[in-house]
């Protein structure tokens, strides 16, 4: 009988717990590949056709692909780091960075930098899934009473409530693999709907044509836009730390093999998206795709509904982690009992703080700018409805008449002139970040700004207002706001 070798004194083993013949070490190496592909691939995929656009054909794949090798060779090696150490499984980041850098260096330089990527993801996918709810309903339910983001957020949050519950990465496994398959569904319908459309009228490849700084800024913002679509590293020890590992079979060869299969659905998921939608667009592409093939509605709102799946199990792989050290920590420095109770306090704990960081004015406005300067990475868009006609030419949109009924004081949206942005594309942000904008007062703007420089986008309360302008402006689009003399 071969018996590993006693770990060496100076390496931290891991918690008590991470015993061979425990629950959380009985995964396949299956599991690995749909939490990873969970934990990699977001809506943010739509965006690689518009980074492609200021790349070029030559640029943007070989972005693409040296993206795809670099990040598979790191998950090469975090996978062999797992169990670098005879008899030593370093289940968790923090493990491996007291190992490496000591049992009190390590710790500061290595949690800090994962829980700003998981909690931060976990907030992103908090605001992502209440909003893509929130327009679910709207377009599903046009007649029906619309809430306010906020509580589309709570009800988000109501759902981690009780999975959060789960003990740990095998409990979640079926609604991480459900999330994985809503990622293949929703990427599959981008690239094989702008296949079907074909290419558009007179299409160009080539650079846009924009200032010297400007192009630069969105060349820079490209190539993030691309290396931070390749994530998943975050979570890759934890993963592995729930395959069964032997002297005969270590946990490594599973994974490895795992992780493969997740990086070949990430390729039939990004490189057809990336490609086939800069084909038919050229430089003309949205910075969503799927809102250039103008789908009908229904495809919109279950584009939106799979989405909020895919989201609700992204947000339960980055959580694990965090809740392992919360009860750890629990257990350890306050001698609380491990069971149901400290699952219940903690984990609720941990979602209510994430719920109310969501809910607040100023964070959720800066939530807003990361997911659309970042969009393509962990997190997922909002897929708006591509034209929305409710009213006629000259009169106020259904939009403005509920605003006036608000007491809030009264802000204006300013869309500013800008040499860079085409007419046609200024007319589609309007239409689609503007709740009932008409194409004929869509165009009526955009001409009052090119020829007056600036022209009032909209008028309402300003929470509405900021986030009408932060909208705006990933969509790449000069605004501002200010406040209105009269009322909304």
């Amino acid at each position: 009988m071969v018996s590993a070798s006693p770990p060496p004194k100076e390496v931290v083993e891991s918690k008590e717990k991470w015993v061979e013949g425990d629950p959380s070490r009985r995964a396949k190496w299956w599991y690995s590949t749909f939490h990873t592909v969970t934990a990699m691939i977001g809506a943010g995929v739509l965006s690689l056709p518009y980074a492609m656009a200021y790349l070029g054909w030559g640029p943007g794949t070989m972005v693409l692909v040296l993206s795809w090798l670099m990040t598979l060779n790191t998950m090469w090696q975090m996978i062999q780091l797992h169990e670098c150490v005879p008899g030593t499984r370093f289940d968790r980041y923090i493990d491996l960075g007291r190992y490496a850098f000591g049992p009190k260096l390590g710790g500061w330089i290595v949690l800090p930098q994962q829980l700003i990527v998981q909690v931060g993801c976990d907030i992103v996918y908090m605001v992502t899934g209440g909003k893509c709810l929130k327009k679910f309903m709207e377009i599903a339910c046009s007649s029906c009473t619309q809430l306010k983001q906020s509580y589309w957020i709570l009800i988000f949050g109501g759902i981690h409530f009780f999975l959060s519950q789960l003990p740990n990465f095998n409990s979640v496994a079926a609604v991480s693999l459900a999330a994985a398959i809503m990622s293949l569904s929703y990427s599959t319908i981008a690239w094989a709907g702008c296949l079907g459309h074909g290419q558009i009228d007179n299409v160009s490849y080539e650079y846009k044509s924009t200032s010297p700084t400007d192009y630069m800024f969105r060349v820079f913002n490209a190539l993030g836009q691309i290396s931070f679509a390749f994530a998943g590293h975050a979570v890759a020890l934890e993963i592995q730390a729930t395959i069964p590992s032997t002297p005969e079979r270590p946990s490594k060869i599973p994974m490895w093999k795992g992780a493969v299969g997740a990086y070949f659905i990430n390729a039939i998921c990004y490189f057809p998206v990336a490609m086939i939608g800069y084909w038919a667009f050229g430089q003309d592409v949205d910075d969503n795709v799927l809102m250039a093939l103008k789908k009908p509605g229904w495809l919109i709102a279950s584009a939106n509904l799979m989405v909020v799946v895919h989201v609700i199990g992204s947000y339960q792989v980055y959580a694990m982690p965090v809740f392992d050290l919360l009860e750890r920590m629990m257990v350890k420095r306050l001698n609380f009992p491990p069971g149901i109770a400290l699952r219940l306090i903690t984990r609720s704990a941990y979602v209510g703080e994430k719920h109310s960081l969501c809910r607040g004015p100023c964070t959720n406005r800066s939530i807003l700018m990361a997911i659309s300067t970042t969009g393509p990475g962990k997190g997922a868009g909002v897929l708006d409805k591509p034209v929305i006609e409710r009213t006629t030419p000259g009169r106020e949109s259904e939009f403005d008449l509920r605003k006036s009924r608000k007491i809030a004081p009264p802000y204006r949206v300013i869309l500013h002139n800008d040499n860079f942005n085409k007419r046609e594309y200024v007319v589609q942000v309007l239409m689609k970040v503007i709740p009932g904008m008409s194409l004929d007062n869509a165009v009526n703007i955009m001409q009052e700004a090119h020829y007056n420089g600036m022209a009032v986008v909209i008028i309402c309360t300003q929470a509405d207002a900021e986030e009408h302008c932060m909208q705006l402006r990933g969509n790449g689009l000069l605004s501002s706001i200010e406040p209105a003399s009269g009322g909304c």
